[in-house]
Formats: structure tokens, C-alpha cells, sequence
């Protein structure tokens, strides 16, 4: 069984192109995060939802034009990497470019699964090439299983969509970390990212990327897909200290939900978190955030939350922050 679908993109072909295969353009409206080598015989991973992600070979590139590649999900015997193929041709069109998906290699039961998700991404992709970007996505956190790996995934497309909103204009503006400035909470969170990526093994490239956001995703991703590699079994060490696995992937959702919030006080935004998402880091945050780590100078006293709080107010609380 094949899927088919065909939607009009109001960019050029270039641009287009650009949008369906370059990671910065990907997570405007596709994933969460993605590893992207374009070329024949090149492979790509791309997070589409936490804890879910499409991996396999691009076979045909040709720029502007057409793109052919290998698709299948990590974890999954029924469709793993290489079982299936998708080819996308883009024709230059009134109106913009018409974009043209083939699935080829599904079941019945995939192809109706693929169906329905191909037809919400493409319908991102044209809201993506009309605004630039698509806007939040309620699949980047619709899940109803929360671990530590799908609970980092979730709460990076939260920090990711904060950090896009802010230009670089307002890099220098304070934060309520009194000590950093916005770009310098980034560079923060970054060497958090690092430091608890490396200890799942992970390796980080070199970067050109000046948008905070785009730092943050080229350090994010390869240190969430080694602990996709890795799992949450057993114990890493994490500095000079030895610790479960999965709560050392757990100070990643804190830093990456927390931190959010921190972007959008800084920059006038507001953050939208589902609260089982927000329960679940702040369970979290009651093991972590332990007295003797805040005597260590990580985080303030707790502040206590008023009686209406919800509950990212008092994960806010919870680390020393006035909601």
C-alpha cells in the first residue's frame, strides 16, 4: 500500500526545499529535533514526537527538486528504519510550489496511521511556508506514556518554540536569573546539555549557528539521541558523581522547562505546558532539588506557591523563582 497527498507551498522551489530537508527549517513545523546529511547514500534521524523517532537513507537528493528517502520508526518491528520509502517532487506552481508526498511500502494499518500524520505535517508545512513558522504543535506533547526520554523530548520543543520567539535584539535583555543575561542563560543551558549528553557518550559537533535557538536544538539533539541509544538502565557518572541514569536524564526536562520560562519572562512571552508534563518534571524536581543541592548554591530556597497555583506555577516555586 501506498499514501499519497499533494499541497501547494506559497514559497519557491528553493525555499520549499529548504523547509522539507534542513534542520533549522524542519523544526519550524515537522520535529523536534533532526540529523540531516544530504546526499545520496546520506542518513537522517528526525524526533517527530517524544520519544518517537523516523530514521533511514536518503537514496535521491536533487535541489529544488526532489527528494527520495528510507523511512521506518527506531524501536518498531512492524515498520524499523529502511522498511518503507518516501518520495517528495516539488513543481513550481501558481501560487508557490506544489509539493507531492508518495509513501510507498506501508500495510493497510500503516498507510491509515501515516495517512492521518502526513496530512497534519503537510498541513504545517504550507502554514510554515506562509508565516515562517507553523506555530506550536499539540503533538509535540500529547503523550500519554511520560519517561525520562520522552519528557526531555517534550519539554525541549517547549524551550525550542520559547527561544525562537525571541530576536537577537533581546539576547542581552536580564533574566530572573539575576547573573545571566538571556545569551548567557543560553550558553548555561547549553553546557547542561553537554555535560549530561556526554555522560549517555554522546559527541557534539561543531556549530555555525548564532540563533540561540538553533545552539541549543545543535546540542540537544545528538545528546538526546545517545540516551535514545543508551537507555535509562543503570547508573552515569555526571561530573564527579555517580547517579541513576534516568534521574541524570531528569535534570535535562528541568533545565529544559524551567529555563523556558525563564526565556519567556525575559522576552514577554507565555509558556503552555500540559500539566501531566509539568507534573511529572516536577516529581522529578522534588527528587533532584534536594537540600543539599540547594546549599550548594544550584538553586534558592523554595518559595512557597499561593493556594491557586497551578502546577508550572509551583514547579517555579519550587526552585526559588517568584511565579
Amino acid at each position: 500500500m501506498s499514501y499519497e497527498k499533494s499541497v501547494l507551498v506559497p514559497l519557491g522551489a528553493d525555499e520549499t526545499f529548504a523547509l522539507i530537508t534542513e534542520p533549522d527549517r524542519l523544526r519550524r513545523w515537522q520535529v523536534i529535533a533532526a540529523r540531516v546529511d544530504l546526499r545520496a547514500g546520506g542518513e537522517y534521524r528526525w524526533t517527530i514526537v517524544p520519544g518517537k523517532s523516523a530514521r533511514g537513507t536518503f537514496t535521491e537528493v536533487e535541489a529544488g527538486k526532489r527528494v527520495v528517502f528510507t523511512w521506518g520508526w527506531e524501536g518498531q518491528a512492524e515498520l524499523p528504519p529502511g522498511a518503507s520509502t518516501v518520495t517528495i517532487t516539488l513543481e513550481p506552481s501558481a501560487g508557490g510550489t506544489l509539493v507531492r508526498l508518495v509513501h510507498e511500502g506501508l500495510t493497510d494499518e500503516q498507510a491509515a496511521s501515516h495517512a492521518a500524520g502526513w496530512s497534519h505535517y503537510l498541513d504545517r508545512l504550507v502554514a510554515a511556508g506562509a508565516g515562517g513558522d507553523a506555530g506550536a504543535d499539540d503533538w509535540a506533547a500529547a503523550q500519554q506514556e511520560l519517561d525520562a526520554i520522552t519528557s526531555a523530548d517534550a519539554t525541549l520543543a517547549i524551550c525550542q518554540r520559547v527561544l525562537r520567539g525571541i530576536p537577537e535584539a533581546g539576547y542581552q535583555h536580564a533574566t530572573v536569573c539575576t547573573k545571566f543575561t538571556v545569551a548567557q542563560l543560553a550558553d548555561h543551558l547549553i553546557g547542561s546539555i553537554t555535560s549530561l549528553g556526554g555522560a549517555a557518550g554522546a559527541e557534539f559537533p561543531q556549530t555555525a549557528a548564532t540563533a540561540l535557538e538553533a545552539r541549543v536544538a545543535a546540542a540537544a539533539q545528538p545528546a538526546l539521541e545517545a540516551w535514545s541509544r543508551r537507555g535509562l538502565g543503570g547508573t552515569v557518572k555526571v561530573g564527579p558523581n555517580e547517579m541513576p541514569a534516568a534521574l541524570a536524564l531528569g535534570i535535562l526536562s528541568i533545565e529544559f522547562l524551567v529555563h523556558a520560562w525563564d526565556f519567556a519572562r525575559a522576552s514577554g512571552q507565555q509558556v503552555t505546558v500540559p500539566g501531566e508534563l509539568t507534573g511529572h518534571v516536577l516529581d522529578v524536581a522534588h527528587t533532584i532539588i534536594t537540600p543539599e543541592v540547594r546549599g550548594g548554591g544550584g538553586f534558592a530556597d523554595a518559595i512557597t506557591a499561593g493556594p491557586d497555583a497551578g502546577v508550572l506555577d509551583r514547579l517555579i516555586a519550587f526552585t526559588g523563582r517568584a511565579a
